[in-house]
């Protein structure tokens, strides 16, 4: 039996210094029994975006948008998995899906009116569901066995790219979404995953070890040819994400959150965020956004938070400034993906 869960955040602005605020966010349902998508959606206080220095400024594109990330309790198998979609100034949280297990890489559709991500229930192979927003459904489009992951959305919401183990090698492949037909696009004894579309269809960035295993860089493969061409990193690379305008790619670089410059090749290391998690873009692509342990603000690795639990951070690319919206329940942020 399904029950409706209304989750009801409070929302505390707490100035650090006078231009980086950290907004917290406590949760204050008690999740019981079998939980399913809230009927509703809580309403943010009605001064609390006049309050926030960043969202003031964020273009529409950001500002009417929901970020989507995961928290998890526990570990081993007391380990719950929640998927949340909240707005840029903590306000409107909406609890997703939630399972005792894993929830991995959310990821969403370019409208903003679906959202991809994996699930891993205790003893069973991650598998991909889509969720859609004006319905409210969950729908299983990717049951194969093997680790099915990383889904990416094509600009026009009829494909999606995903990386599989179903032939033995993790590959990438690609769905036609209307009848579920699927093709290999990767071949290589390596490991080829984290897929994630450009904007124009034309072509998609990737994670591959194919020089040296167990050390990733980062490809672009191009529709046209079937060809991939190394993007130049430096070293470790993992994760990547291109901004609309595929003049920026997110990314971990290392052990740290990172955005680069396609046209300069200048990198920006936001903070290594103890969690091993890459930057993420927004829907503008003038911020960047990553989860973190610790209060790292301002593109600086602070002490630990005076609050339990992870942090969300958004960063100003133009302005350096950042604030981050942190939980109070206790649980690890992960896998934040900002969507329109």
């Amino acid at each position: 039996m399904l029950k409706t869960t209304v989750l009801k955040p409070t929302v505390n602005i707490r100035r650090l210094n006078s231009t980086v605020p950290i907004i917290m966010l406590s949760m204050l349902a008690v999740l019981t029994g079998c939980q399913t998508v809230p009927t509703a959606l809580s309403k943010a206080p009605s001064a609390m975006a006049m309050n926030n220095p960043l969202t003031i400024g964020m273009p529409a594109i950001d500002r009417q948008g929901y970020i989507a990330y995961v928290e998890e309790q526990g570990v081993g198998t007391a380990k719950i998995s929640t998927l949340y979609r909240i707005r840029p100034d903590g306000s409107g949280l909406q609890l997703i899906d939630q399972l005792n297990g894993y929830i991995y890489a959310p990821t969403w559709s370019a409208d903003g009116q679906m959202l991809a991500y994996s699930k891993q229930a205790a003893r069973q192979h991650p598998k991909i569901y889509i969720y859609d927003v004006k319905s409210s459904s969950h729908n299983l489009v990717v049951n194969v066995e093997g680790s099915n992951l990383s889904p990416s959305f094509s600009p026009d919401g009829k494909k999606l790219l995903y990386s599989s183990t179903v032939g033995g090698n993790a590959d990438i492949y690609e769905m036609q979404l209307s009848d579920g037909s699927t093709k290999q696009l990767t071949t290589l004894p390596s490991t080829e995953v984290q897929p994630s579309y450009a904007s124009d269809g034309q072509s998609f960035v990737y994670t591959s070890d194919k020089v040296r295993a167990g050390r990733p860089s980062i490809y672009r493969y191009s529709f046209a040819t079937g060809n991939a061409a190394l993007i130049t990193t430096g070293g470790y690379a993992a994760s990547p994400q291109l901004s609309l305008d595929s003049q920026r790619l997110a990314y971990l670089n290392g052990r740290k959150a990172a955005v680069m410059m396609l046209t300069t090749g200048q990198v920006i290391n936001l903070a290594e965020t103890g969690l091993d998690e890459p930057a993420r873009l927004s829907p503008s692509g003038q911020y960047a956004l990553y989860p973190t342990r610790q209060s790292n603000l301002g593109g600086q690795v602070g002490g630990q938070s005076s609050q339990s639990g992870g942090s969300l951070v958004i960063h100003s690319l133009a302005g350096n400034t950042s604030y981050a919206i942190s939980s109070k329940t206790g649980g690890v942020v992960r896998s934040p993906i900002w969507g329109r």
